[in-house]
């Protein structure tokens, strides 16, 4: 189950959503589709399954148009907006009456009200759910017909920390078992440890459409921290083609181009002391920072940069 976006462009009157946009997500692995608020994250989730139709280019799912499927929802699960629910129903009477237009046996709404923790809250009305359990309504509905991909648009927000962790091996079964898992989240730790692959936006844009791994290596910059009572001297030894040493405070030390062995080393051939050799990787997050830093649609005061203030 392959989504593939082609040369997909929405607009709105003179507002551009998406540009141009190609890329692939597969089956079997969890990609991640990150970008600023406002980078047209959301306006793809919707264009991918129909809700809105593309200004050019297109996007198909197993190779055909998401409505062109004869069930759907057995193709693509989708949690795009976990509160549009008839807040009169029950958790278990929303899901009922989307398996019986659908097709789908009446015995698969007790399993995904089971799997996504809702168990003990079916009988009650949707429309008191704290933000949390809609989001897990939402997401037993997206599995209701057991489709071949998931397209989840921060499926984490409201959840408690066991809500997040839940949703991170969640989504790792799913790609297991061969699904296609297309999910968006602000949180860069939890696609750290929950995506393999990334499709990075910003401003309708595709910036990046790579491994998670890559990304972070290309961003490059990783440094080390150094402590020394003899931190000048060391900095003399370790002067050379492709290293770079600064110090914000005395005593210390900021290498990049040099790892921590090669200076440990450099060090104790000298007999100069360490009191500290820290290595510090570069996260996703900083990675993401530095790639989006021009396309954030709005920045704070205080952020590095004046705010853009829209007319």
């Amino acid at each position: 189950m392959t989504i593939e976006v082609r040369g997909l462009t929405k607009r709105y009157g003179e507002k551009t959503a998406v540009d141009d946009l190609t890329f692939t997500v597969r089956p079997g692995t969890v990609t991640g589709f990150l970008g600023p608020n406002g980078a047209g994250k959301s306006t793809t989730m919707r264009l991918i399954v129909g809700l809105d139709a593309p200004t050019s280019g297109s996007v198909t799912v197993n190779g055909r148009h998401y409505a062109r499927h004869p069930a759907p929802l057995a193709e693509v699960g989708t949690l795009l907006e976990a509160r549009s629910v008839h807040t009169g129903r029950s958790a278990y009477k929303h899901l009922l009456a989307l398996a019986l237009t659908h097709g789908i046996p009446r015995s698969r709404v007790a399993e995904v009200i089971e799997a996504v923790g809702l168990a003990g809250a079916a009988r009650k009305r949707a429309g008191g759910f704290s933000l949390g359990m809609g989001q897990r309504l939402g997401i037993a509905a997206a599995l209701l017909a057991d489709p071949a991909a998931v397209v989840l648009d921060e499926p984490v927000n409201g959840l408690d920390p066991e809500g997040v962790r839940w949703i991170r091996t969640l989504l790792k079964e799913l790609a297991a078992q061969g699904r296609t898992v297309f999910v968006s989240s602000h949180l860069m730790s939890e696609m750290a440890l929950t995506a393999e692959r990334l499709v990075i936006v910003g401003r309708g844009r595709l910036l990046a459409d790579t491994t998670v791994a890559e990304f972070v290596r290309s961003a490059g910059h990783d440094e080390v921290s150094v402590t020394s009572p003899e931190a000048g001297r060391l900095r003399e030894l370790l002067a050379g083609p492709g290293v770079e040493v600064a110090s914000d405070a005395p005593g210390v030390l900021r290498v990049r181009g040099a790892g921590a062995e090669d200076i440990g080393l450099t060090a104790a051939a000298h007999g100069v002391p360490l009191f500290e050799l820290t290595p510090h990787r570069v996260s996703l997050e900083e990675a993401f920072m530095e790639l989006t830093r021009d396309a954030v649609e709005y920045h704070a005061h205080g952020a590095g940069r004046p705010a853009e203030v829209a007319a």
